[in-house]
């Protein structure tokens, strides 16, 4: 399928629904789900809500957990025509307060284990909570009829400078989010995907859940990461791929389990994304379980995937993400101008995968963009003689000291090369000398007797003095957001006496 999905969320949803099989298990213990099941009810759910009067493209917010139920309101939000605002659980508090408000949602779909959460945040005189079971008995109406164009998903970003802001697709570059996944990967009818990463997260929900739409395939999804569980969930399920983060790939590499010989051989590959996968864990990964790990690279503004590393026997560059597939990537300079070559900037995207706006938000939507339909991705990088992209570090996370630019990554590439070392990101703190200077934090294995001075001689031998932390503060865990993305902007306000 070389073309973009065509027609919206409803029409692959009656497709599958068509072709039967199941499309859904779960390794937790809920009850299998067809894919004509999932079409029954949500358009049970999609006629009830519009029989209550809700406009096509209104927000409907979801504050559930991966699970079976999740799935049924996400798809009975799409079917109706509505747009699905998916709330960020981990996020906190005042963060879910900001979305409810902002997306404008008068009704939520809440999981009974999310109640106590709706009723810290909702303002009750706006929005009222809507049983989805309840949902389904109400009197049928006409569904409000539908176009590729239609908004159907609102997810809001982390907010790590400012506000989160709200990131509107359309039925159609959602289905081309699931469609980049899918022929990256090359998925077909007899794949079943492991996702332990959450449904309100892009990854989850575009990577693994509309890759899985548009594939054809089947998915397996569990309630949430568990290293103690994941082999035997992904045997249970007899899954042929996963979609994990670094960190979780990271944990399961220092954790004493393997997985059985039928399930390391059932297993194409597995993908790392959301943030750069070190070569050295990928290595350390690959010689120990024997699976191909994908390095691939998406943002919430592009429904998940832009870059991917080719499967097997292709070339993979480690330390790439990739290169394109079912969009254009190039490399601006500072007047977003494309830069030949070699030549590190700004990467940006154009493709049926890019979101439609910023919702309420027209100065930062205008400002992602540039004038010829480059998204912005606020990334540098360069690609090189094969088109593979080479992130060097995003524009807001350089550490300026003493003038110069130093890319976090390159420091927690130096840190995680040691075998000791779970999770490393460092990080800037202010310095009147320097303007910045360069700290880190690490998380190390059980039984360690690592010390930061041995983990700065590490640095210095790798990058020199100059770019090498002047203190490493060894962690419990380091603060992550809902995708087990490590949030280095937040780890200075959580040290002792910051």
């Amino acid at each position: 399928m070389m073309e973009p999905p065509k027609g919206t969320v409803r029409d692959w949803l009656n497709k599958r629904a068509g072709d039967g099989g199941t499309g859904f298990v779960f390794p937790d213990g809920a009850p299998d789900l067809s894919w004509p099941e999932l079409r029954s009810t949500a358009e049970a759910i999609a006629r009830s809500l519009t029989a209550m009067g809700i406009a096509k493209g209104e927000s409907i917010a979801i504050l559930h957990p991966n699970g079976r139920e999740a799935l049924e309101c996400l798809f009975g939000v799409l079917y109706g025509g509505f747009r699905a605002t998916m709330i960020n659980l981990a996020a906190g508090n005042s963060a879910v307060a900001y979305a409810l408000q902002h997306s404008g949602a008068r009704f939520a779909f809440v999981h009974s284990s999310q109640t106590g959460l709706f009723a810290q945040t909702a303002d009750l005189s706006l929005l009222s909570p809507l049983d989805w079971q309840a949902a389904t008995g109400g009197s049928p109406a006409e569904l409000h009829p539908l176009s590729d164009g239609d908004h159907a998903l609102l997810m809001y970003t982390s907010g790590t400078t400012g506000q989160p802001k709200g990131v509107v697709h359309s039925h159609a570059s959602l289905l081309a989010g699931g469609w980049t996944t899918a022929i990256a990967h090359e998925l077909a009818p007899q794949d079943r995907g492991l996702c332990v990463l959450p449904v309100y997260h892009i990854n989850g929900l575009c990577v693994t859940v509309m890759g899985t739409l548009i594939s054809g395939g089947s998915l397996a999804m569990c309630e949430r990461f568990s290293a103690s569980r994941f082999w035997a969930h992904a045997g249970w399920s007899k899954a042929t791929w996963f979609s994990v983060v670094p960190t979780i790939i990271s944990h399961l590499l220092h954790s004493e389990l393997d997985p059985v010989d039928s399930t390391k051989a059932r297993l194409r590959f597995g993908r790392s994304a959301s943030s750069a996968l070190a070569p050295d864990v990928q290595r350390a990964f690959e010689d120990r379980f024997g699976i191909p790990i994908i390095e691939t690279m998406g943002l919430t503004e592009t429904a998940a995937q832009i870059l991917s590393n080719p499967l097997p026997p292709g070339i993979r560059k480690i330390g790439s993400p990739g290169v394109g597939y079912g969009n254009d990537i190039a490399i601006l300079d500072a007047k977003q101008q494309p830069v030949t070559e070699g030549t590190e900037g700004e990467l940006a995207v154009r493709g049926p995968n890019v979101m439609c706006e910023y919702l309420n938000n027209p100065a930062a939507t205008a400002g992602t963009f540039t004038p010829d339909g480059w998204l912005r991705t606020g990334d540098l990088g360069r690609i090189d003689e094969d088109g593979y992209v080479f992130v060097t570090g995003r524009l807001k996370e350089l550490i300026i000291k003493g003038g110069e630019n130093i890319a976090p990554r390159e420091i927690d590439e130096a840190l995680y090369s040691h075998p000791d070392v779970i999770e490393a990101a460092a990080f800037a703190r202010p310095c009147k000398s320097y303007g910045e200077t360069v700290e880190a934090a690490v998380k190390i294995r059980d039984g360690s007797s690592l010390t930061p001075l041995e983990l700065i001689e590490i640095c210095h031998s790798m990058l020199g003095r100059f770019k090498s932390p002047d203190e490493i503060h060894i962690l419990p865990d380091l603060p992550k957001g809902p995708s087990g993305k490590i949030q280095r902007n937040k780890i200075l306000a959580g040290l002792p006496g910051s």
